[in-house]
Parts: structure tokens; C-alpha cells; sequence
């Protein structure tokens, strides 16, 4: 059971299937002391994985559900504890953020390595517990589980990648986190549906948390789905949910996620 500080921190729903949706950065909790220390830029929370709670509602009965509840500026719940980057040579963010996506600094009082220790032990390793803890849980009852790490994005970000990113970005970290079965349906299912885009371990291969937990070889199987936020929502302030856009992206997820599943995985 977890304790009221990891409560704190991280929802967990329980489920009968085998597969575990993770959202790490969903949420939008800013501890004052916090909030205080970020500049304008900061507290605008632009990097907000907006909705993404939403738009997964419901898809599956019986998918697990384990959700941050503090958001990426506090501390970085999909990056290595260690702070090694998951892209040597390419833009992207920190472990505990100084940059927006854009490359704007967000802090007026940047955060010191001893705030990191803390953030580490007080948010970033409650809701990895409460993860690995699910992860155990399903992997017990039907002999492996599957973990789809639930992201989105701006379409458009130069400072981290050119162009255009597809609509569906899938991540397998170059086909080692999953089994073939897995990423095969997911891809296909991306593919066939009309009027989307799709690439596979393109600028986004799957993070700190699909490369860690994705063990297929020991019955855990990993994969990370990249949405571009253009596909269900504005993209600029105040970040709406356009529930036309949604439904439509929600009939592709749906079928996906319910065919993942309904895979048979065990080794």
C-alpha cells in the first residue's frame, strides 16, 4: 500500500489487464516554494503534457492507470535519476528542467544539485515505486505485463527537432523494450488509420522509462506513444482540448490499445 506522501504525488488505478498506461507528465502540481522560484515563462507550465489524461479516459477496461501528479518543471519523472541524457549530441531537457522546450530559461532562482537530491527522493522515486510496484502487480497475475507510456507534444518545436513531427511517434528504443508482436500492432494500427502520420523510433525512440522498464527478455514489454498535440488540441495558450479532433484520435487509440491488450505475451 502506498504511504500518504507517495499518494501525494502519484494516482494509481489498479486494473485486471495486463496493460499499465504511465503518464508522467500529465500533471500540473506546483509546490509554492517551488512555483516561487520560476519566472513568467515557467509558470506558464508550456510543456504540459495538456489532456493527456483525457484523451486516454475510459479506452480500455481494465488498463491500469499510474499518473505524476507534479509537473516535469518540479522534477523530470521520464528522465535517468543519474541525469545522463537520453539523446547525447541533441537538444532536449534536463532531469530538473532549466529550459523550456524552446530553449527559454524558466527559472528566476535556478534550482541547485541539493534540490535535485530532494525532488529525486520526494517526487521522481514515489511514482517510479508506485510504477515498478503496478508493473510487478500485472506481471504476477498473467505471467508479463505491458507498459504504453502515454506522452504528447508540440508539432513544432525547432529548438529539439526540423520540420513537422508525425502525428504518431512510436518508441521501442530501436525494437529492445517490446517484443515484435507489440510494436508490429501498434504500428500497424497507426498506419492504417487515414489522415495521420506515423514514424517509428524517429526524434523520439522512447524514454528514460520505456529504456528502463522495457525488459521484454523477464515478461515486461515497453513502449512509448508520442502524439503530437495538433491531433487532439491547440497548441498555444490557453491549451485547449478540441473534442472533435479528440474523438476522431480516440477511434484510433481505442482499437489499439484494446487489441495490445488482448496480445498474449507470455514467454
Amino acid at each position: 500500500m502506498q504511504d500518504a506522501a507517495a499518494d501525494s504525488v502519484v494516482s494509481v488505478q489498479s486494473g485486471e489487464s495486463p496493460l499499465v498506461l504511465a503518464m508522467p507528465h500529465a500533471g500540473t502540481d506546483l509546490p509554492p516554494e517551488i512555483a516561487a522560484r520560476l519566472n513568467d515563462t515557467g509558470r506558464g507550465l508550456s510543456d504540459t503534457d495538456w489532456h493527456i489524461d483525457r484523451l486516454y479516459d475510459g479506452l480500455v477496461p481494465g488498463a491500469s492507470v499510474v499518473a505524476a501528479r507534479f509537473h516535469r518543471y518540479v522534477i523530470d519523472a521520464n528522465r535517468d535519476p543519474s541525469g545522463a541524457s537520453l539523446y547525447p549530441g541533441q537538444n532536449t531537457t534536463t532531469l530538473v528542467p532549466l529550459t523550456d522546450f524552446d530553449g527559454v530559461p524558466l527559472w528566476a532562482t535556478p534550482p541547485t544539485e541539493t534540490d535535485t537530491t530532494e525532488r529525486l527522493a520526494r517526487y521522481h522515486a514515489p511514482y517510479h515505486a508506485a510504477l515498478s510496484a503496478e508493473l510487478d502487480r500485472v506481471r504476477a497475475r498473467h505471467g508479463f505485463a505491458i507498459l504504453y507510456d502515454c506522452h504528447s507534444i508540440r508539432s513544432e518545436i525547432p529548438f529539439l527537432f526540423d520540420g513537422r513531427l508525425p502525428d504518431f511517434n512510436i518508441g521501442t528504443n530501436d525494437g529492445t523494450t517490446c517484443a515484435p508482436a507489440l510494436a508490429a500492432l501498434t504500428e500497424r494500427h497507426c498506419r492504417a488509420a487515414s489522415g495521420y502520420s506515423t514514424v517509428t523510433n524517429g526524434r523520439f525512440r522512447g524514454g528514460w522509462t520505456t529504456r528502463h522498464y522495457g525488459r521484454p527478455q523477464e515478461g515486461l514489454h515497453a513502449i512509448q506513444m508520442e502524439l503530437a498535440q495538433a491531433t487532439y488540441m491547440q497548441e498555444t495558450p490557453p491549451w485547449a482540448y478540441i473534442p472533435d479532433r479528440a474523438t476522431r484520435l480516440r477511434a484510433v487509440l481505442g482499437p489499439m490499445l484494446r487489441a495490445i491488450a488482448a496480445l498474449d505475451l507470455c514467454r
